[in-house]
């Protein structure tokens, strides 16, 4: 069995996204991680931002299989700390010592939760985390966006959230076994 968690980040924690995102973890039964509350510094060439909260997060995030990053869409892109976080994703693949975490990205799934005041999520801002995956060797496994432009309405939107919580519950159980096949 698979496991997930969700990264979520916003600047308001029971805003739109914050209650979407919850939807489908109460759902899923799985943990949210609030970026915003941890202590996380942007990108260093220099790397010495290493006593942060960064590389303690990551070991906790690798024990999955199934990672939800969600985010509100600012500006056609994701929210600061989910920026800090994607960004971090560098040391992964620069630090010798944690090259081998970085190799543990490969073959998990990743989704995307994401709201806006729009219909439909722009290409580029989905594309930026389906081409992140990709470089990391992940599997895009889908995304949900719901329009609160007049805010999350449980009673409209909550059907959007079970829909992609029986998405990523059907990653989590895979395909059925087949049996041997007879020559």
């Amino acid at each position: 069995m698979l496991s997930t968690i969700a990264l979520f980040s916003s600047s308001r924690r029971v805003g739109n996204t914050g209650q979407l995102i919850d939807r489908i973890a109460r759902e899923l039964e799985i943990e949210v991680v609030d970026l915003t509350r941890l202590r996380m510094s942007s990108y260093d060439y220099d790397h010495q931002n290493r006593t942060d909260a960064f590389e303690p997060l990551m070991r906790h995030v690798l024990a999955h299989e199934q990672i939800i990053f969600a985010t509100p869409i600012y500006w056609y892109a994701v929210s600061p700390a989910m920026k800090v976080f994607l960004d971090r994703l560098s040391d992964l693949l620069e630090l010798p010592d944690l090259l081998s975490e970085g190799r543990r990205l490969r073959g998990k799934n990743g989704y995307v939760v994401c709201t806006s005041a729009c219909d439909e999520p722009s290409v580029e801002f989905l594309g930026a985390f389906v081409e992140t995956f990709r470089y990391l060797g992940m599997h895009f496994g889908g995304a949900v966006h719901v329009n609160c432009r007049d805010g999350y309405a449980p009673a409209v939107h909550d059907s959007e959230a079970l829909a992609f919580a029986a998405l990523v519950r059907a990653a989590v159980r895979g395909p059925v076994p087949r049996g041997p096949t007879a020559p």
